[in-house]
């Protein structure tokens, strides 16, 4: 019963942590960005973010359930790694009040959230296509932020 529980909390953790550097900007700093007319209303981040990191948990924990392997090492240092850039990008963007910097990171974290899947997949097709969700919605947040360094 530990492992699952684990795995999710892990990532709900990491997006608990970044939420502190969020709360203390998007009601102010924020709001007085330009954005583009596709950015989503503020109150549907928090719910698409706690389902991403549900899913991220569950295909981690399937992972998990692998015997010791050197792909297994490799797809778990990737996601420790994405999850690593998941939490820094919100630093930057909302902590810092840097897009740019944001920008720089979450293109990173896009990269290795690819890598992280196609891992995932090998290992175990669920768990890879538990994280297709999650490319999906860091390939919109990539052009919010991208479109917001331009306005900006």
């Amino acid at each position: 019963m530990l492992k699952p529980v684990a795995s999710i909390a892990v990532p709900l953790i990491i997006g608990f942590l970044g939420s502190m550097f969020t709360r203390q900007s998007v009601g102010n700093w924020f709001v007085t960005l330009k954005k583009p007319v596709f950015a989503p209303p503020n109150w549907l981040f928090a719910p698409a973010w706690a389902l991403l990191y549900i899913m991220m948990g569950i295909a981690f924990y399937l992972i998990w359930q692998q015997g010791y392997s050197v792909k297994l090492r490799w797809a778990l240092v990737v996601y420790g790694l994405q999850l690593i850039l998941n939490l820094l990008w919100s630093l930057f963007f909302f902590g810092l009040r840097s897009p740019l910097l944001g920008l720089v990171d979450i293109v990173l974290l896009w990269i290795l959230v690819i890598i992280n899947t196609i891992l995932f997949y090998h290992l175990r097709h669920a768990a890879g296509l538990l994280l297709i969700p999650y490319i999906l919605w860091l390939t919109f947040a990539l052009l919010l932020n991208l479109s917001i360094v331009i306005l900006n």
